[in-house]
């Protein structure tokens, strides 16, 4: 389902345009008898709903984790507190495996959408 349209933002007279009166009016989905009608799903319901939306939240969490130890090495190397400098490439390439990985799904997943959406019913 696709959301309701929505008039302008802006009034006409606050435009700057008087005489002019808005009568867009919000168009929604015709509803079937004995059912409710669906709700745009944000990204805390998806989550919450789906093993995909799971998926996709600890990746996305996994790919700042990984950025913070990576900022954090990169900071205890720049004040001489680290004892091993090779710490600072691995946390490097767990950042860049662990972004490169959630950019693989997405794309993959946009991927199966769009075949899903164009498919002939």
């Amino acid at each position: 389902m696709s959301a309701p349209i929505i008039g302008v933002g802006t009034t006409p007279a606050a435009a700057g345009i008087t005489g002019i009166q808005n009568n867009i009016q919000k168009i929604t989905a015709p509803a079937r008898p004995g059912q409710e009608a669906e709700k745009p799903v944000g990204l805390d319901e998806l989550k919450e709903s789906s093993s995909f939306g799971a998926l996709f939240g600890e990746l996305i969490q996994d790919v700042k984790d990984t950025d913070a130890e990576f900022t954090q090495a990169q900071y205890l190397l720049s004040t001489g507190q680290l004892d091993n400098p090779a710490q600072v490439n691995l946390a490097a390439y767990k950042a860049e495996v662990s972004l490169s990985l959630l950019i693989q799904l997405r794309d993959r997943a946009l991927t199966a959408y769009n075949e899903l959406k164009n498919m002939n019913v």
